[in-house]
């Protein structure tokens, strides 16, 4: 049976990072929440920000259901080779209702302070738009839709992980977990 790591975090706040060092050290594979909404928005050749993953997120939901994520999640992690699966973008508890039953899961949070993390945003420029935005508009991104549940669901999280310091420290917080689970 797969072992199944969630994460999640507010914008920017090291859930990448956490996830590539538990692929390198752990031999895990990682699925992605948002790569659904990218593989649409390629298709219809909408371009890919922030804003208009969100909504096509809210869309889908409110249209097929509340566990329409985490059904095709569960999929994409069984098709993955690897015993370890990590689920990359959680965003609300739906998205790991169909995950939990099935067993073998944790959820950690990912947190750092949120002018860390709007630097970060801007330097790393993952979707269009990101290094042209002031902190307000980083502060509003995360009002919108999709991120709002995140501070509940950290809430909720088996750990939480602080990434405000070094990568030293958050790779040693990652151990302690990851080894406690396994």
């Amino acid at each position: 049976m797969k072992k199944i790591i969630g994460l999640v975090g507010p914008i920017a706040s090291g859930k990448d990072v956490a996830k590539k060092y538990i692929e390198e050290k752990y031999g895990a594979e990682s699925v992605k929440f948002s790569q659904m909404l990218r593989d649409v928005l390629n298709r219809l050749r909408i371009p890919i920000e922030r804003e208009n993953m969100q909504k096509l997120s809210l869309s889908l939901i409110e249209n097929f259901g509340d566990d329409i994520f985490s059904k095709n999640i569960i999929e994409d992690a069984n098709t993955k080779e690897s015993d370890i699966v990590i689920l990359d973008g959680v965003r609300r508890l739906s998205d790991i209702s169909t995950v939990k039953k099935e067993g073998n899961f944790i959820l950690i949070g990912v947190t750092a302070d949120t002018k860390i993390r709007y630097e970060r945003m801007k330097k790393r420029n993952e979707n269009e738009g990101d290094k042209d935005k002031t902190f307000d508009d980083f502060i509003e991104d995360q009002k919108r839709g999709t991120e709002i549940h995140i501070s509940d669901l950290i809430k909720q999280a088996d750990y939480v992980l602080d990434n405000g310091g070094n990568l030293e420290d958050l790779y040693r917080q990652i151990d302690e977990v990851v080894v406690n689970f396994l």
